[in-house]
């Protein structure tokens, strides 16, 4: 059985430690590494994230120290582990932390490496127009996402499908993966193929600022964008409701690129950015065709039907998102 140090902290890391710690055959998961309480809300109450809540519902050890400080490698040779299992912890590990373990540290990437390194991959690959992403298990080491392979498993991109719900797909259909590659590399059944050099695109973070929807692109560019940013950051644009009235944030949650041979009644000449309301729909011009906005959340309201909300907007003819 391996002893299993599991580092983690949001919620995509929650489906691979249930996994681990449900398969007692195989994994005895020790302790588990995570990011400390951190101040949520308006009165900046600290909150254990999802990772910790799990690990203390499972009865596991819970470990909220800084990997970088000098006494870190005493506590983590303490638990016993013999390996560990990584998934969104979100800290550099110093190469004395990576050795401190004898069978090494492994990580759970959401990309098919050597593709989408780093930190939004799945929010990228979407952005991109990627019909194919998947994940990666692979050994960790001083290059970023860089270590040797042991396993991948793939999965199609739904043409509607956001990265949040994409993201927690690939971790319920990755902690499966996750578990059969340590399960195998600790009996002496898998070699850890090295990853193919080259150029490959970068998944950077995306900003607040990045998820500002550009209305002067293909339908489909602005579909892509709002669904990489949804849930975060979150999609967002800048409504005047009248010609020369101030901003209001708009956040779009949902929308979709009209097809004309499907759709006849959606209007056909809108300029980029420009809004018309029907009874039961709202459009928005972009470069090519129009994109029905379906659900979205006006600034200090909550979340609704785009019809919905044209119909208390008061929207004025000259009406755009910007």
């Amino acid at each position: 059985m391996l002893k299993l140090l599991f580092a983690g902290s949001p919620e995509v890391a929650v489906p691979a430690l249930k996994t681990l710690a449900a398969d007692k055959d195989h994994f005895n998961v020790v302790a588990v590494l995570t990011r400390p309480d951190a101040p949520t809300g308006r009165g900046r109450r600290l909150v254990a994230n999802p990772v910790k809540r799990t690990a203390l519902e499972l009865g596991i050890p819970v470990i909220e120290s800084d990997p970088s400080a000098p006494e870190f490698v005493d506590e983590l040779k303490a638990t016993g582990a013999e390996a560990a299992a990584v998934v969104a912890y979100g800290k550099i590990l110093k190469q004395a932390v990576l050795d401190a373990l004898p069978l090494g540290w492994y990580n759970l990437h959401f990309s098919l490496l050597p593709q989408w390194r780093g930190a939004a991959p799945v929010q990228r690959a979407i952005w991109a127009g990627d019909t194919v992403t998947g994940a990666t298990v692979f050994r960790i080491t001083r290059q970023m996402d860089a270590g040797p392979i042991l396993a991948q498993s793939t999965v199609e991109i739904g043409a509607h499908e956001t990265s949040g719900e994409l993201l927690m797909r690939l971790a319920e259909d990755g902690s499966h993966v996750l578990a059969a590659a340590l399960e195998a590399m600790a009996e002496g059944r898998i070699a850890p193929v090295d990853q193919q050099p080259g150029a490959f695109e970068v998944a950077a973070k995306i900003s607040v600022e990045d998820a500002h929807i550009r209305f002067d692109v293909p339908v489909f560019a602005a579909d892509r964008q709002i669904r990489a940013c949804t849930p975060n950051p979150g999609a967002w644009c800048e409504l005047f409701a009248e010609e020369d009235a101030d901003p209001a944030t708009l956040h779009v949650l949902e929308a979709r690129p009209v097809v004309p041979a499907e759709q006849p009644h959606a209007p056909a000449d809108l300029k980029p950015g420009q809004l018309k309301a029907g009874k039961r729909n709202v459009w928005v011009g972009t470069a090519t065709d129009p994109l029905e906005l379906i659900q979205v959340k006006a600034q200090g309201k909550k979340a609704m039907r785009a019809a919905d909300w044209a119909r208390g907007a008061r929207l004025s003819e000259t009406a755009r998102l910007g």
